[in-house]
């Protein structure tokens, strides 16, 4: 059991070889050229920016068109049909490639500003294009994930990514316009605790 739950993880090299042959068959069959711009795990792996070394899946945050962040959701059936065989030849886990995180809020209160300018692009066949978020907008995703579920691994990768006093706080101004309730300020307060700036909270 555990050689299986391992061999279905996803490291930088298998990475690299699903999203090839996913633009591989993109191209061989015609498809429509697709440019993602691709967020958490796999993001971090692919730049290289944490401890970790696996992820579980590609996190898709949005389509870039013209410079523009546009909604993602829902990905093409042929796509996620291409997927699935992607998934089959590299014993991928489930629906490893997502727009879980493509949620409406991001679109209708905002991403960090300049996210669509700080992205590393690569091409991976013809048909398809995708870009990776950064170190600093990960810093932002992030805490709002850490704050806003069970922060196990998103605070782990929080630490890794090692913001700075600004960068923290930058952040933590851009969360609170995701979720202005009490009940996540005083969760976000707290990981600021943890992240050893306390002196952060009274500036929320």
């Amino acid at each position: 059991m555990s050689v299986l739950l391992v061999s279905m993880k996803i490291d930088q090299k298998r990475l690299d070889e699903a999203l090839g042959l996913l633009g591989e068959l993109l191209a061989s069959r015609g498809r429509p050229s697709q440019h993602f711009v691709i967020c958490g795990g796999s993001s971090l792996l692919a730049l290289g920016l944490v401890r970790r070394t696996t992820t579980r899946d590609v996190d898709v945050l949005a389509r870039l068109q013209d410079g523009n962040l546009l909604q993602a959701k829902p990905l093409p059936d042929w796509l996620l049909k291409d997927a699935e065989e992607v998934r089959e030849e590299l014993n991928l886990p489930a629906n490893w490639f997502n727009a879980g995180p493509a949620d409406d809020s991001f679109f209708r209160l905002g991403f960090p500003e300049g996210l669509a300018e700080r992205v590393t692009t690569r091409e991976y066949g013809p048909r398809l294009t995708i870009s990776f978020i950064g170190r600093y907008d990960q810093i932002f995703f992030k805490l709002c994930a850490a704050a806003d579920q069970d922060a196990g691994r998103h605070f782990q990768d929080l630490q890794d990514l090692r913001p700075t006093e600004d960068e923290l706080l930058k952040a933590a101004h851009w969360t609170r316009t995701q979720d202005p309730s009490e009940g996540f300020l005083f969760v976000l307060g707290e990981l600021l605790k943890h992240l050893g700036h306390e002196n952060l909270v009274s500036r929320l």
